[in-house]
Formats: C-alpha cells, structure tokens, sequence
C-alpha cells in the first residue's frame, strides 16, 4: 500500500485548526490555550496510508484517541502478538470474538505523564503486575495510558451497570499493590488504534476496547471543536461513522450513553 506524501495535509490541518480556534469562544483571563502534536495513520478507501501530524488542543477529549498503549505494547493478531508501535492501518488483529479485523487508524502522541498542565491536571499511567487478573493475566506487567479501557467491572464499580459487562478505565482497578499509578518524569510516547466497530482486542493477554469517543464527551463538543476533532480521522467523514459503542463504558462515576 502506498503512503503518500501528506506534508500539504498536515500543513492544511494546521492553518484549519488555527482558524477554528480563533473563530471559536476565546479563553478567560486565566486559561491558556495549550495545543498538542498528534501523530495520525490511517487506511483511506483507495487503500493508500495517510500519515498526517495534526497540531490540536491539549484536552481530554483529544488525548484520549491517543492515550491509551504504551510503546511495546503487545497486540494480538492472527500471526501472533504485535508491538502496537509496529502496527500500521490496513493490518489485522483478533477480537474478542475470534474474529480477524482491519486496523482502519491509528493514533500516537507523546506526553510527560507526571508533569503538569496550565490547569494543574497530569495524565497518570497505570501499571498492572503480571497475574493480577488471573494466570498470565496480564502475561508480563503492562503500563497502560490514562484512556485505557478493561473488560472487567471493579466491586465499587459493579452498581452502575447492574453487575452486566463493562468497559472501565484502568485507573479504576488501582490498588496501590498489583495496579498501581505512575507518573514518569520523562517524555512518553502513547497510541491508540481504531477498526471498523468499537470492539474488545487482547493487548498483553488483556481484554481492552479499540476506541471509541463515546456519546457523552462527543455530546459536549462545541460545533468548533467538532469539526477540530474530526481532523484527525482521516477514514471516517462524520461522528456517526464511529458506530455504536459495543457496551457501556464507565467513566467519572457514571456509564456513557449507548446510543446518540
């Protein structure tokens, strides 16, 4: 598959962005507009790779289609585990159901988990030792980004879905023991991948979701930021495109909608 020359791309989501954004609200006295460099992949319909750099906001909606493995992640697919690194669009991983899909995007970014932004908020990683979650659950100890979704419900957790499978931040899971925060001093690099439909793939012998915005953040989004967002995903034309998410997801407290 060819990969074509996407510098005038780049250049172009760059002057967008900046147009969006300063035809958009303007900031209070206080706050300070903190952008991010994304890194973007993905398969586009003739077959060809795009890979783009987006400059976009520093916001949790954003960073999350980014933050979710750390560099030697290990991916599962038909050929046996891939480093999330080396993945690229167009090749295939296992799912949940055994089933062998098409990466259609991927996404990195490279962050300081434990230094502070303008608004005093750090993106904690999460280290899971191995066997935590059952004989070679994870296989070996996993560090995982701060948007990292498991396949599994914590006991304080259980009430909001009435005790049905749930997608759960792993920082839910920490317990200071087997699962524990981290917030390295240096510069980190995270990725994220989409496929055709939110799903559940095995990422170092845990279950975790492809991503998905979710309904609730997407719901929040100013038409401005909307149209930022979207930027980023080369293969897809609207919100809608992401399909529905294939269970509930926690998130700060609660479960996100199912349905737009």
């Amino acid at each position: 598959m060819a990969i074509p020359n996407s510098l005038a791309r780049a250049a172009r989501n760059a002057i967008d962005t900046s147009a969006l954004l300063r035809d958009g609200p303007r900031p209070g006295p206080q706050q300070k507009a903190q952008l991010r460099r994304y890194e973007v992949s993905a398969l586009l319909p003739n077959g060809d790779i795009s890979q783009t750099r987006h400059i976009a906001p520093a916001l949790p909606v954003f960073e999350d289609a980014f933050c979710a493995f750390t560099r030697g992640s290990l991916v599962e697919t038909e050929y046996g585990p891939v480093a999330i690194e080396d993945l690229m669009p167009g090749e295939t991983v296992l799912t949940q159901d055994g089933k062998s899909e098409t990466v259609l995007w991927k996404g990195s970014v490279t962050l300081i988990p434990g230094r502070e932004d303008s608004r005093g908020r750090t993106r904690p990683l999460t280290r899971i030792m191995s066997d935590t979650f059952g004989m070679q659950k994870p296989l070996s100890g996993v560090i995982a980004g701060p948007a990292a979704r498991l396949l599994a419900t914590p006991a304080h957790l259980r009430h909001l879905n009435g005790g049905l499978p749930m997608l759960t931040p792993v920082s839910e899971f920490q317990d200071g023991m087997s699962v524990i925060e981290t917030l390295p001093p240096t510069p980190v690099e995270l990725f994220h991948i989409c496929l055709k439909r939110h799903t559940v793939i095995s990422v170092d012998g845990l279950q975790f979701e492809t991503y998905h915005p979710g309904v609730s953040a997407v719901r929040m989004m100013s038409h401005n930021m909307r149209s930022i967002f979207l930027n980023l995903f080369a293969h897809i034309h609207s919100l809608q495109d992401f399909g529905p998410p294939l269970m509930a997801r926690a998130g700060d407290g609660e479960v996100d909608a199912l349905t737009a």
